[in-house]
């Protein structure tokens, strides 16, 4: 029992009302705190978000609405001299996919393949190109879509998101094999050539130059790429352009190359296998440059099958090899015209100075003959009967007086053993044999019967039709050396059908008597026109006067002492046929090198093919009163 006056826990009051508003206020003050600091933090947020981040916000919601695509220039196109289109653009469609956006990407491939033709190259290539590009941009699929493809692509489009038929110009060339190894072909970029150009200028581009013209000129062909702002819907589709910068179509390019001279050369080669270069002899622009057999360019420009590729690399005549810039020739015979000239040139031999031929010739303290192709020989004959009648003694005995080494100084200076400097990639330079080359190539001495060869073109002496060519054009602009070139303009800059004044001459070679140049040349007309002439029949009834050589170049060594039947070797076994000519002989406007392989004699299989080339340029100017 309690007693009164003492108070314990269990008699307290109940409620103690001053501390319970002291915490309620505590508590209320920390939860004013709280929602303070949290307004603040939300306050500075929208700050942030509306003035210091505005800008981004911005461009974020406007590329949600607005894409940005390049526009890719229309490729210039390409002309002959006379106006003719041998590279154009038509228009064509291909099918481009933009992976992010097609969910299932197999699934979509293998639907998209019910409707068009997608061969496994196709699909090999789009794989390929995936790894160049990001997701979200849009890789082309297939190239070329015909009219059926794209109607029944547009009767399904709904079922393809991400998929689009886009229009763009297709190259093509209409002569086809016929200026293959000039134009070269386009093809679609790989990652070699992406790391070559500037990838922002080609986003838009799915093709390039390869080789030839369109190789080397790509830069003038291509353009500048062109930008455009376009609207697109929560799906990415299109619905309106909002602001373009159009893009700069590449420059036209007017060529040197006249199609029917082309075709005219083409021709005549027949069967064979082969080159004809043709040159302007009064700038060094290119007439014709014809390599045989070729390929049809078109199967490139939107993705070689494997079949038809497989097919050219296994044709026996090598069609994809451009003869005329990297076939190696011995000359033969077609170089007795420039070593004559050293001979006279460099005091070795005087004008009126007679060798006598009969049939062999030996070095001092040797055995061994070096013959003749007429048997008996050819009597007393000075330089010019020596060329009109291709006597081997004169110019076995010329070059052992010359030198190797002379005679490689002076060649050299007609551009022998070196690249002319043509405007297309991937020339050839040849080979012009000195002492110091072979000791530093076979470490080996040069031995004198390597001389005697040298001087008619056998031996290590290698050339290309383009050189030999370039190489007469000098002879008969006595001693001015032109770089060749196969474009001649760039269209609208000058007038095309003008002469190259400007022409980039590489070197003057040293005159030291006119006679002497006139008595070559004097020996080349009568190859031609000559009572002894080694190609009489090409002249009969030109109605112009023509200057030339024959020659023949040997496949395999052949024994001094016997003569060959080329009629009766296997045809892979049979001597190069060469011929080069000049004409008008008083004012020459064409210089061309023929070079048949295989075809035996030059007298009667590479001299037609010339003379069928000459009249295809020369007729033109008489009957047309054009002056190139």
């Amino acid at each position: 029992m309690r007693r009164p006056g003492k108070r314990g826990p269990l008699n307290r009051p109940l409620k103690d009302e001053r501390e319970e508003q002291l915490l309620f206020q505590s508590r209320a003050r920390i939860g004013f705190a709280i929602i303070a600091g949290l307004f603040l933090l939300l306050a500075t947020r929208y700050l942030w978000l509306q003035f210091w981040q505005a800008e981004d916000f911005r461009t974020r919601s406007e590329s949600n609405r607005v894409q940005v695509r390049p526009v890719a220039p229309n490729r210039g196109m390409i002309y002959d001299r006379r106006g003719r289109i041998v590279a154009s653009n038509r228009p064509a469609f291909r099918m481009e996919v933009v992976p992010e956006q097609t969910g299932d990407l197999a699934d979509t491939l293998a639907r998209l393949g019910e409707i068009i033709t997608l061969s496994e190259d196709d699909l090999e290539r789009f794989e390929r190109a995936r790894g160049r590009y990001l997701d979200f941009h849009s890789i082309p699929l297939r190239l070329d879509l015909d009219e059926g493809e794209v109607s029944r692509f547009a009767v399904n489009r709904h079922r393809f998101e991400g998929v689009a038929v886009v229009p763009y110009l297709s190259r093509e060339y209409p002569y086809a094999e016929l200026l293959t190894h000039v134009l070269g072909y386009v093809g679609r970029l790989d990652e070699r050539d992406l790391r070559e150009v500037d990838q922002d200028d080609y986003r838009a581009t799915t093709h390039i130059g390869k080789l030839g013209v369109e190789r080397a000129y790509e830069e003038l062909l291509h353009g500048t790429s062109g930008v455009e702002r376009v609207e697109t819907n929560a799906r990415g589709r299109a619905l309106r352009v909002l602001e373009r910068t159009d893009p700069v179509a590449g420059s036209d390019l007017v060529l040197s190359i006249d199609v029917d001279v082309q075709r005219a050369a083409w021709d005549a080669l027949g069967d064979f296998a082969g080159s004809v270069v043709a040159i302007d002899p009064r700038d060094g622009s290119v007439i014709a440059m014809v390599s045989k057999p070729a390929y049809d360019p078109n199967l490139f420009v939107n993705g070689i099958s494997k079949a038809d590729y497989e097919a050219i690399l296994a044709a026996p005549r090598r069609p994809l090899v451009n003869r005329s810039l990297n076939g190696g020739y011995e000359p033969g015979s077609t170089l007795k015209p420039f070593v004559g000239l050293a001979g006279l040139e460099l005091d070795v031999v005087q004008p009126g100075q007679r060798i006598f031929s009969n049939g062999r010739f030996f070095l001092p303290n040797y055995d061994r003959p070096y013959r003749d192709w007429r048997d008996g020989g050819h009597g007393h004959v000075d330089i010019t009967r020596a060329l009109e009648e291709s006597v081997n003694t004169y110019f076995y005995q010329t070059a052992v007086d010359l030198g190797i080494d002379r005679m490689h100084d002076y060649l050299a200076q007609f551009g022998f053993g070196a690249p002319t400097g043509v405007d297309l990639p991937g020339e050839s330079a040849g080979l012009l044999p000195s002492r110091d080359w072979k000791r530093g190539r076979f470490n080996q001495p040069w031995y004198p019967g390597e001389t005697v060869i040298a001087g008619i073109g056998q031996g290590f002496n290698v050339v290309t039709p383009l050189q030999l060519a370039s190489a007469q054009a000098a002879l008969v602009n006595r001693g001015r050396l032109w770089a060749p070139r196969v474009v001649y303009a760039v269209k609208g800059a000058e007038d095309p059908t003008a002469r190259r004044e400007d022409a980039p001459e590489r070197q003057q070679v040293p005159v030291v008597n006119p006679e002497h140049w006139d008595l070559v040349l004097e020996g080349m007309r009568r190859v031609v026109n000559g009572p002894r002439g080694t190609a009489r029949d090409v002249g009969l009834e030109a109605g112009y006067v023509i200057a030339g050589k024959t020659g023949t170049a040997q496949v395999f060594t052949q024994d001094q002492r016997r003569r060959y039947n080329q009629d009766e070797l296997e045809e892979s076994l049979r001597n190069h046929a060469l011929f080069i000519a000049f004409a008008p002989f008083d004012a020459p406007t064409i210089s061309i090198a023929v070079v048949v392989d295989h075809g035996g004699a030059g007298s009667k299989v590479a001299a037609p093919i010339a003379r069928a080339t000459l009249d295809a340029w020369l007729g033109q100017e008489r009957l047309m009163g054009y002056r190139p």
